[in-house]
């Protein structure tokens, strides 16, 4: 713990640009002492605990608990590949290199994302060369830096909530954003004509703004929800780039492709923003207890723009469920992820078949709850259901994806679609891990791999629960 709350006062005071000296002072303690706070080897007491977060603009409910657990699985699923094995690393060995050292674990897991992502590339290569398939190993997923970034800041950006909440009191009729005024908005304040037309068929757009006429085309195959979004997104990308940048500026990006991805998704954070301002937003939260297709029909947004936006409530002052998100295509690749309620989401590869993220696409359009219990004892609520992409026409094949949405069990009085599962049944919850690399779950049916740091018990006259595990 003590690792763990230096590391945390190292990062948020080199953030705020305070020198060990500065903070030392306003502490009230030695530079020298502070150092050895920072570097984990003197214990940090209560009243100086709080000062720090003080002075610092913390949360100390955030200083004091480990939230290092996606880095700690992130790091397991890494080492869990068939180049490590004979190195024979354990778990313990991986909690402890991230405890001492969490920016070198970072750097470790970046440098994986890039091996995995060269190696796809070359496999790529030799298809184009040799005209067959290869044998190619599952690319990295290009938004993954998206992912860390927005969970390094817990998916709350309060500049950019002040600035969509200004927009809202000029594009609001009844306490809710209209598509008719932000186009009225952009025409007036930055002299951008909305255009809807029906792309043509050699071509294929969603929105295409062209600068030098300052007109933004929007596809009409797009639903009304999705215009509004990108109507929004127009107007903060005409006006709030600047409060952006800020954000991005002290991250350190692999590369500029990286930085401009995430640029896209904080305009859209702030769009959507806009169309669910935060306090308002909250209410109403709070008042349905997050039912989330009531919430879509009241600000007529879509259901997946409706999932993210609960993710975003972390104003300490206004502070909603900390949910974790994320969304899978029907071959299991996840395209989204986001954890502010602890569970661990795998980086590598799909998520364990027993998920209800998996399960929404037998029954397309409803909302699936369970009750899942982790190998570490924790419970949590999970609901999942599928949404459709793409243009709507007929005709045209539109991809479906599942998007999974939950929270710890603890919060369930708060969510609505806990009501109808069995809380307190121990019997109830259904054993779920992460993946089957990382996951100690030998009694598993659906087991497709064999986990890492178990000796595998392989039997030619027996059988258990899988090819891996005999009776």
């Amino acid at each position: 713990m003590s690792k763990q709350l230096g590391f945390k006062i190292k990062t948020a005071r080199r953030k705020l640009n305070i020198s060990q000296g500065d903070l030392s002072k306003k502490l009230e303690i030695s530079p020298s002492y502070l150092n050895l706070i920072e570097s984990g080897k003197r214990k940090v007491s209560a009243d100086l605990l709080i000062k720090a977060s003080e002075i610092l603009n913390l949360d100390l409910k955030k200083l004091s608990t480990d939230d290092n657990l996606n880095l700690v699985h992130d790091l397991q699923e890494l080492l869990s590949d068939n180049l490590f094995e004979d190195l024979d690393i354990t778990n313990l060995e991986v909690k402890d290199l991230i405890e001492t050292n969490p920016l070198v674990s970072k750097a470790l897991i970046r440098l994986g994302d890039v091996y995995r992502k060269r190696n796809s590339e070359v496999y790529d290569k030799l298809e184009v060369i040799s005209g067959e398939n290869v044998a190619n190993p599952k690319a990295t997923f290009p938004g993954e830096v998206v992912s860390d970034f927005l969970q390094e800041y817990q998916n709350y950006f309060p500049k950019l909530e002040e600035y969509a909440n200004k927009i809202f009191s000029q594009v609001n009729r009844n306490f809710r954003t209209r598509h008719v005024l932000l186009v009225e908005y952009l025409k007036k304040h930055h002299k951008i004509d909305v255009v809807d037309v029906v792309p043509k068929n050699d071509e294929f757009f969603l929105k295409r703004y062209v600068p030098e006429k300052k007109t933004l085309y929007l596809s009409d195959y797009l639903t009304l929800d999705t215009k509004k979004i990108y109507c929004a997104g127009q107007i903060v990308q005409a006006e709030a780039l600047e409060i952006i940048e800020n954000y991005l500026k002290d991250y350190n990006f692999p590369s500029d492709t990286a930085k401009k991805l995430t640029t896209i998704s904080l305009i859209n954070y702030t769009a959507a923003a806009i169309l669910m301002p935060y306090k308002l937003f909250y209410e109403e939260c709070r008042k349905h207890r997050y039912d989330l297709e009531l919430l879509q029909h009241t600000f007529s947004v879509s259901f997946e723009q409706v999932a993210h936006r609960v993710t975003c409530l972390q104003d300490p002052k206004m502070k909603g469920i900390p949910f974790h998100m994320l969304r899978t295509d029907i071959a299991g690749n996840i395209s989204k992820r986001l954890s502010l309620s602890g569970i661990q989401i795998p980086r590598y590869g799909g998520a364990c078949p027993r998920w209800n993220i998996h399960s929404a696409f037998m029954l397309p359009g409803k909302i699936h709850s369970a009750l899942s219990k982790m190998p570490d004892g924790e419970k949590y609520v999970c609901i999942a259901r599928t949404i459709e992409k793409g243009i709507g026409r007929h005709g045209i094949y539109r991809s479906i994806l599942s998007i999974g949405l939950g929270c710890q069990a603890k919060y369930a009085k708060d969510f609505i679609y806990a009501d109808t599962l069995n809380i307190q049944d121990e019997n109830a919850a259904i054993a779920i891990g992460v993946n089957c690399r990382t996951c100690p779950r030998m009694d598993c049916q659906q087991r497709a791999f064999p986990p890492i740091n178990k000796n595998l018990d392989i039997n030619l006259n027996n059988r258990g629960a899988s090819a891996y595990v005999s009776n």
